[in-house]
């Protein structure tokens, strides 16, 4: 059986009495992991030599192709290729479970959960100026750092684990994203993008937190799919695997 068999497999046993909200067991989840962990480019027919990693000449933003392998109302599997200085922008996975394998290169991960415990818990408007109001929620940094392929999955879920991230190629890269369940507008779980605040930005009553953790905070502020993110798709190519 080959890899990518194999993780259609585990996928379809992992999360099938999944839905919004539901987390996997975690047994389940060291087993999907585990097959996840070991999966190398030519598993899925990747190398960095191919045009998806390439930056074209003159191009400011460099587009991010998506290999779709795979969708049903319960996961989701599929790739994101994205070329040197590539990014995904900050965005949440309401309701889901996600794994990301990144399957080679560098890549600068940030991420974000939602505090639960401050008066921010709902978004909160505030103004900076007579003439502008700005809705922003409280979150709290749960990873900053570089990854280097060959590198563990990781994992968020929907309250924790950083929910909400952002990817930046440092290299050519391609991660290999599993979401259970997925994205779905009509079962409420829509993609949102946000922008992030230094949590010195902005002054809200009743939240303080001592000046030496205040790097661990930033306030969070929707804002619609930006306009310089483009995602082409593009046929998966790599090993076949058969959808039973």
């Amino acid at each position: 059986m080959s890899l990518v068999q194999k993780l259609f497999e585990t996928c379809k046993e992992v999360f099938a009495f999944g839905g919004t909200g539901i987390v996997p067991s975690s047994e389940n989840i060291e087993r999907l992991r585990s097959v996840l962990d070991a999966m190398k480019p030519e598993d899925v027919g990747l190398n960095p030599d191919m045009p998806y990693f390439r930056m074209t000449v003159g191009e400011r933003t460099p587009a991010i192709t998506y290999l779709h392998l795979y969708e049903c109302e319960k996961f989701s599997m599929g790739i994101f290729c994205l070329p040197p200085s590539g990014v995904i922008p900050l965005h949440n996975h309401p309701g889901m479970t996600v794994f990301s394998k990144l399957i080679f290169g560098t890549m600068h991960i940030k991420s974000y959960d939602w505090v639960v415990d401050f008066p921010s818990e709902t978004p909160t408007i505030v103004k900076p100026s007579e003439m502008q109001s700005v809705e922003i929620r409280l979150a709290k940094v749960k990873v900053d750092a570089d990854f280097n392929a060959p590198c563990n999955t990781s994992i968020l879920y929907p309250a924790d684990g950083g929910n909400m991230h952002c990817f930046t190629a440092v290299t050519a890269c391609a991660v290999l994203d599993v979401l259970g369940p997925p994205y779905s507008d009509p079962a409420g779980r829509h993609c949102t993008y946000y922008l992030n605040h230094p949590f010195s930005k902005f002054s809200v009553d009743g939240v303080s937190i001592l000046e030496e953790e205040r790097e661990a905070y930033e306030w969070l502020e929707e804002r619609e799919k930006p306009e310089e993110l483009a995602v082409v798709g593009a046929l998966y190519r790599g090993p076949k695997f058969v959808e039973s």
